[in-house]
């Protein structure tokens, strides 16, 4: 139980820094003179990274030792928070917040497999796993809050200082605690394909973020953008030649692996881009302190914090069609609320629309790692529910880098009378993405979608697949 506490507690803090600091963003940009492009860099610098690595770090700790990669993670995280703490211009910052994320990328998947291995029967297993899973959403949903206390009470660099001694105790309890363990059989390392990745995400964001400021058909965007759009076909077809690839091209030929990737895409897109925009709003349109509009959230927070732990119940009992159908309708409901969206908009409007998205949004994750696994083999479904952990990191970015330049870009005029109705066509996107959440649910978890993943389960290997509750038929075993 200790190794789970500190292995969940390396997962607190990276889950935090996802969402804490947009609540300092304003902030930030007044000491740092930070144009929008630059605050969503704060942001996307972050996720892209760990996305980027997460798959990468996940194999090099199998290879070389899990207690040495995560206590590694551990130190670059806080040097990184620490940098972050006294970044003197926009640029050091970006920076430091992507070593922040190197760390990251090290804890999140290595800390998983500390905990499969510590735990070996399946009902304590199941019951870690379910722990950790919690420990996410609490994350998430803390983040705004506790960030807009820390922002008022010490400043902005608190939100990263607070960091240092939170990884520096986990680092002293690792050395004591967690037992060193390698995989038996660790799986080669992709470099050309991790490389690929890299490319892709980070050509991809900068040409969105990038272009409204430099022009579109600027010489550097469209060099990004064609570095993004040959990597995006380079990737498969490299993935397809190697005997052990960084993402199995032959997982997608599974409905639910597919729609469980696509849909944490979504998903978090719309965190990503409610999170932007509503900071914006609360504090540069009606002035709202950071503890003012940290307060704002606690519907959505508190609703994410109720929904996540029912929504791995309902999983675990009835499949994960009915919790993605309510989430997308949550998510579209709240959106279309915002597109009403004016400088002055009632409180109640508000309020509804926050716990509508926290509602729909607390209910997604559960059903996203286990239609991910479900028909897997159980050899192949750490690196499946691993793929939909990155696509939940590039669905941030996303989200950030699209309704954050497709706002920022509409705004006509000083940000307090302009950003309401800019705004109105992020939340349309946020419409947008809640009925691909919904229609993705429908669709991916029938009868068909299971017969595609037995299909799958047996081209891939030689164990019994993963059952639709997460591993086997026995419901007590169930992965969340």
């Amino acid at each position: 139980m200790l190794v789970l506490a500190i292995c969940c507690l390396s997962l607190f803090i990276v889950g935090l820094d996802n969402t804490v600091v947009n609540i300092a963003l304003p902030v930030i940009q007044k000491d740092l003179d930070a144009p929008a492009s630059g605050l969503q860099w704060i942001i996307d610098a972050y996720t892209l990274v760990l996305a980027s690595l997460l798959m990468l770090f996940g194999s090099v700790a199998d290879r070389f030792g899990r207690r040495r990669v995560f206590q590694i993670g551990l130190t670059c995280f806080a040097l990184g928070s620490l940098l972050c703490s006294l970044a003197p211009s926009l640029e050091w910052l970006v920076a430091f917040r992507a070593l922040q994320a190197v760390g990251g990328s090290m804890l999140n998947p290595v800390a998983m497999s500390i905990i499969t291995n510590t735990f070996t029967d399946l009902r304590e297993r199941a019951q870690a796993i379910g722990v950790w899973g919690g420990v996410v959403g609490i994350s998430m949903a803390l983040g705004p809050l506790l960030g807009g206390f820390l922002v008022d009470g010490a400043g902005w660099p608190s939100i990263f200082l607070i960091n240092v001694p939170v990884a520096l105790f986990a680092i002293l309890l690792t050395v004591r605690y967690v037992p060193e363990s390698r995989a038996p059989r660790p799986r080669r390392l992709d470099p050309v394909g991790q490389l690929l990745m890299i490319v892709l995400l980070g050509c991809g964001t900068a040409a969105i973020i990038e272009g409204p400021g430099n022009g579109w058909t600027s010489p550097l965007i469209l060099a990004l953008a064609a570095a993004a759009v040959a990597a995006l076909i380079a990737f498969p077809l490299w993935e397809w030649r190697v005997a052990e690839p960084l993402v199995d091209p032959r997982f997608f030929a599974s409905a639910p692996f597919t729609g469980a990737t696509v849909t944490a895409v979504c998903a978090f897109a719309g965190l990503g881009g409610f999170l932007f925009l509503n900071t914006l709003y609360l504090q540069d349109v009606r002035h709202y302190g950071p503890v003012e509009a940290g307060l704002w959230t606690l519907p959505m927070a508190g609703l994410m914090l109720v929904c996540a732990p029912l929504s791995g119940r309902i999983v675990g009992s009835r499949g994960p069609r009915l919790p993605l159908v309510v989430a997308g309708l949550g998510m579209a409901a709240s959106g279309l609320l915002l597109t009403r969206l004016t400088a002055d908009s009632p409180a109640a409007l508000l309020l509804v629309a926050y716990a509508l998205f926290g509602f729909g949004f607390g209910l997604v994750n559960a059903p996203i790692t286990n239609a991910a696994v479900s028909g897997m083999p159980r050899s192949q479904a750490g690196v499946a529910a691993a793929v939909a952990s990155t696509s939940r990191q590039v669905g941030q970015s996303l989200g950030v880098a699209v309704i954050g330049t497709v706002v920022t870009s509409a705004v006509a005029g000083p940000m307090a009378t302009g950003f309401a109705p800019a705004s109105h066509a992020g939340w349309w996107i946020l419409v947008g993405l809640g009925g691909a959440v919904l229609v993705l649910g429908l669709l991916t978890t029938g009868a068909w979608a299971t017969g595609t993943a037995a299909r799958v389960a047996a081209r891939l290997g030689a164990e019994p697949p993963v059952a639709r509750s997460g591993v086997r038929e026995a419901p007590p075993e169930r992965l969340p």
